[in-house]
């Protein structure tokens, strides 16, 4: 069986790995069913308003410093697909990694 290691920046990082086992014996792995995260386990840095024609890595890339991590802002979010997000004059919120606790309003 393959293995699956993926790094901490992806978005699979932490998943479970299950396996599924065929009548003949074959096992098959996949990955577990990943939830999304509740919107409150992230502390809010700023938000982004979606412009005409916006694309979710360039937006990761500007706000985030990482094309790849547009999942991060799918998560804040509260979206599956990155498409749901990419509606003209949407504010995104652009937060910090989940868990990681923001600096209290002073």
């Amino acid at each position: 069986m393959a293995n699956y290691n993926f790094p901490p920046t992806s978005r699979y990082y932490g998943v479970a790995i299950e396996t599924i086992t065929a009548a003949d014996g074959e096992q098959t792995p996949y990955l577990a069913r990943r939830f999304l995260p509740s919107s409150d386990r992230f502390a809010l840095l700023r938000e982004h308003v979606v412009g005409e024609g916006a694309r979710i890595d360039l937006i990761a890339a500007r706000e985030l410093g990482d094309a790849e991590a547009w999942w991060r802002i799918c998560d804040a979010n509260e979206a599956v697909l990155p498409e749901a997000l990419l509606v003209t004059g949407r504010r995104l919120r652009i937060t910090l990694p989940e868990g990681i606790p923001g600096v209290p309003p002073g």
